[in-house]
C-alpha cells in the first residue's frame, strides 16, 4: 500500500500582504506591533523599518497616547505607567534625580530635582529609543518656579521619525523686579540642538498680581509656531503666556472670566487653535481664543461627565493632570481613578486605579520600545 502523499505546503504570504496585515494590528495596543517583531527575522525588519513606520501614520493618523510620566516619589510605582491594552515597562530617568517637565515629538524633558552649586543640565530622552542627552541649563534654572517645553526642529517635519533628529528647548521663567509695584519680568529663551547654545532673552514687564510660578502647569504647541503656557492658580490668579517661535515675541493674557474660581488647563480645540478647559462640578467646559484680543474668550462646548464615570467619582471636585496634544486626549483625576477623555469623540476611559498624582506627563507614539540585540531567527 502507498503511503499517502505528503500535505501540501502552505503557500507563502507575500511580503506586501503580510505588512498589510502588521499595519491593521489595533493602533490603540501598540505592544501588538512588539509582538510581531519577535515572531521572525522578516517580520522584524518590516516592523522596524521607516517605510512601516510613515504607513503606520499615513493610515492610523492619530497616534495613540502610550502612558505617562509623573513626579511621585514612591519606590512601589513605576516612573512610566503604560495605560495601552497590553502594558508595557520603560526604564524612564529616576524620579529622585530628575523632574519631568514635558514630552513632545518623541523626547521627554528633565529638569534636576536638586539645585546646587555646581553647572546645571537639562535631560532630554528618547523613550522609544531608550537614548539620552544632557544640555547645559540656562543660568535661570535655579529654583522650581521655572518651565519648558521641547519640540522637534527639523524643517517639514511630519513627527513620524524624529527620534535623534534635531530639536529645540523653550525655556520659560518669572523674575520678581519690584516688590512694592509687584511688578514681574517674564522671560524666554531657546536652545538649538544645531547650534548647541541658547539664545538671547526676550522679557515683557508684568504688573498684574498674577501667580508667575509654572510648576504644575503644562505647554500646548499651536501650528508648530507658537507655544503657550499658562501659570499656577485657579481662574482668578493664573494667566497664560504665548511665545511665537519665529518672531520670539511674549504675550500674556488672562483666562475667562466667570463667576467660578476653578482652575483651568491648556487643550487645543477642533480647528487646532488654543482653548482652555474648566473643571466644574460634573461638567467640562471648554473655551476657545478668538483671534482678536476684543473677543477674548468664548465657550465652545460643554461636556457632562456623569454620563460617563461613576457617581461617587464626584465626591471631591475634578481635576485635570495632563494634555497629550498630539493625540487629543485629556487626562483627570477623581476619586474613582484616573481617567482620559478624547476630546474630539468624547470617549472616555478609566486608566489608573491610583488617584495620588498631582500632574503627569503623557507619552504619544504608535511605538513601544522594540527589543535590542539580535534579530529573531
Amino acid at each position: 500500500m502507498e503511503a499517502p502523499p505528503p500535505p501540501p505546503r502552505p503557500l507563502a504570504i507575500p511580503d506586501e500582504l503580510f505588512e498589510e496585515i502588521l499595519l491593521r494590528l489595533p493602533p490603540d495596543d501598540p505592544a501588538c506591533l512588539h509582538r510581531a517583531y519577535l515572531v521572525c527575522k522578516a517580520w522584524s525588519h518590516t516592523v522596524s523599518s521607516l517605510r512601516f513606520r510613515r504607513r503606520l501614520h499615513e493610515l492610523h493618523g492619530t497616534p495613540p497616547v502610550l502612558g505617562f510620566l509623573h513626579n511621585w516619589e514612591d519606590d512601589f510605582i513605576p516612573r512610566f505607567i503604560s495605560t495601552t491594552a497590553s502594558s508595557f515597562y520603560l526604564a524612564a530617568p529616576d524620579c529622585l534625580t530628575w523632574r519631568a517637565i514635558d514630552c513632545r515629538h518623541g523626547r521627554a524633558l528633565f529638569f534636576p530635582e536638586e539645585f546646587g552649586d555646581q553647572e546645571q543640565e537639562i535631560l532630554l530622552w528618547e523613550p522609544i529609543t531608550g537614548a539620552q542627552q544632557r544640555i547645559p541649563a540656562p543660568p535661570a534654572l535655579c529654583d522650581n518656579f521655572s518651565t519648558a517645553a521641547v519640540l522637534c526642529a527639523a524643517d517639514g517635519c511630519a513627527h513620524r521619525d524624529c527620534f535623534g533628529g534635531p530639536f529645540r528647548v523653550v525655556f520659560l521663567f518669572d523674575v520678581l523686579i519690584d516688590e512694592d509695584e509687584e511688578t514681574h519680568l517674564i522671560s524666554a529663551s531657546i536652545y538649538s540642538s544645531q547650534t548647541g547654545a541658547w539664545g538671547e532673552l526676550t522679557s515683557v514687564h508684568s504688573n498684574i498680581d498674577f501667580s508667575s510660578e509654572f510648576t504644575e502647569s503644562y505647554s500646548v504647541l499651536v501650528d508648530r509656531s507658537v507655544l503657550y503656557f499658562m501659570s499656577d492658580g485657579n481662574a482668578n490668579s493664573a494667566f497664560v503666556v504665548e511665545y511665537d517661535l519665529a518672531s520670539h515675541d511674549l504675550t500674556l493674557f488672562g483666562l475667562p472670566d466667570t463667576y467660578y474660581g476653578h482652575a483651568y488647563s491648556l487643550v487645543l480645540v477642533e480647528d487646532g487653535g488654543i482653548g482652555v478647559i474648566q473643571c466644574l462640578d460634573k461638567h467640562l467646559k471648554l473655551w476657545r481664543r478668538e483671534a482678536s484680543a476684543e473677543a477674548g474668550w468664548v465657550l465652545n462646548r460643554v461636556m457632562c461627565l456623569e454620563n460617563f464615570i461613576p457617581m461617587n467619582a464626584f465626591f471631591h471636585r475634578v481635576q485635570v493632570l495632563g494634555f497629550a496634544e498630539e493625540a487629543n486626549v485629556i487626562f483627570f483625576n477623581t476619586v474613582a481613578g484616573l481617567f482620559t477623555i478624547e476630546l474630539r469623540s468624547g470617549h472616555v476611559r478609566k486608566v489608573c486605579s491610583d488617584r495620588g498624582f498631582c500632574s503627569l506627563i503623557p507619552v504619544v507614539s504608535f511605538y513601544t520600545p522594540l527589543p535590542r540585540g539580535k534579530h529573531p531567527n
